[in-house]
């Protein structure tokens, strides 16, 4: 049997031949596709649709890597006490599930050919595979942003980076991928590199290094789950848009009841942010606004994986890391020791070595 990477939602395409269909006239003057001669793409018609292909590629991974940047470095001048100073980080990101779902229906409804598939999962196929994936990733949102109260958005990033020693662990769990000592390495490799961050940062909190590893094992089992889901072809999670309209309300609803359990509604709504309809209105503004970037953050996350692999995925997410630690350093005033800069550089050592590995 095949094994896949897993964090691949759908497999690589295989080199195939390109096809072209040139239509014959039928007596009547109409054209017939079915009646049709094939052809085999030319060199210079193939050469064209790969450059096609890749600038389409690139600019997903582009958007992404905005989104992601703009969000993470958003999130902590959100919740940090000495920017906007918003306290109930699960409260907001139940408000962007909210977003990420209505957005996904206003699509469904408007593009009802594209992004409304014959196929949906049942009951049961829901509860017991869709479920506990909306759960999973739920949890690693949800937690990623209680620790970004505590801790700097720089030492976040380096403990995130860590998230691949648990998808493989996931993968192996769930036989999504085969055991083998290289990949063994590369996790002992990556998990060096993220000792040396943790132990040589100077404004180390560990509520926030408790929440933010526990937010990455929850990311490493969401993908296992969630590459489960989309492989599977009879609950037609086959467009990101899709995928996000059946998972984001799971999502809210279980973010929801841990945020009245942990935060309380009762003292969000008496807190200054909502003490009168100005307020009020820029609360909103705040709190709703990221959840379309979210949104935006996760369609471009879905395409590239679905139009080109899991390995550019992994190099704009090594790009990104480094960008959004040296964001932080400036825009927070985060700092940054020559440990950390060296086990950061051996955590992105350990990720590049794990896609020559794959």
């Amino acid at each position: 049997m095949a094994h896949h990477s897993p964090t691949d939602i759908s497999p690589e395409l295989s080199e195939q031949e390109i096809t072209f269909y040139d239509a014959q006239p039928d007596d009547d003057g109409s054209d017939s596709g079915s009646d049709g001669d094939v052809h085999i793409a030319s060199e210079a018609e193939k050469k064209r649709l790969w450059w096609r292909n890749a600038v389409i590629n690139t600019c997903f991974i582009l958007s992404w890597f905005l989104f992601a940047t703009v969000l993470s470095v958003y999130n902590k001048w959100m919740f940090s006490p000495d920017h906007f100073a918003f306290p109930y980080p699960l409260f907001v990101t139940t408000l962007h599930m909210l977003v990420q779902f209505l957005l996904a229906a206003i699509l469904r409804f408007v593009f009802p050919t594209r992004f409304r598939p014959d196929k949906k999962p049942s009951l049961r196929d829901y509860s017991i595979k869709a479920a506990p994936a909306a759960m999973a990733t739920g949890l690693d949102i949800g937690l990623s942003n209680v620790s970004l109260k505590t801790i700097t958005l720089s030492f976040y990033t380096m403990c995130k980076s860590s998230s691949l020693i648990f998808v493989l662990f996931f993968a192996f769990l769930f036989r999504l991928e085969t055991f083998s000592m290289r990949l063994v390495i590369v996790i002992l490799i990556i998990f060096s590199g993220v000792l040396l961050m943790v132990a040589s940062e100077t404004a180390f909190v560990l509520s926030g290094f408790l929440l933010v590893m526990a937010a990455s094992v929850c990311g490493g089992l969401r993908w296992s789950l969630t590459q489960l889901v989309m492989m599977d072809k009879a609950m037609g999670f086959d467009s990101p848009p899709v995928t996000i309209y059946w998972l984001s309300p799971v999502m809210g609803i279980s973010l929801a009841i841990t945020s009245i359990i942990w935060e309380g509604w009762g003292r969000v709504f008496s807190s200054p942010f909502f003490a009168n309809v100005a307020s009020t209105a820029n609360t909103a503004l705040m709190l709703l606004s990221p959840g379309v970037v979210a949104f935006c953050m996760v369609l471009s996350e879905y395409y590239i994986i679905q139009r080109a692999g899991v390995l550019p995925m992994s190099i704009a997410g090594i790009a990104k890391e480094v960008s959004t630690i040296t964001i932080s350093a400036w825009f927070f005033g985060d700092e940054l020791t020559p440990v950390n800069i060296t086990g950061v550089s051996i955590t992105i050592c350990g990720v590049l070595s794990f896609r020559y590995a794959e």
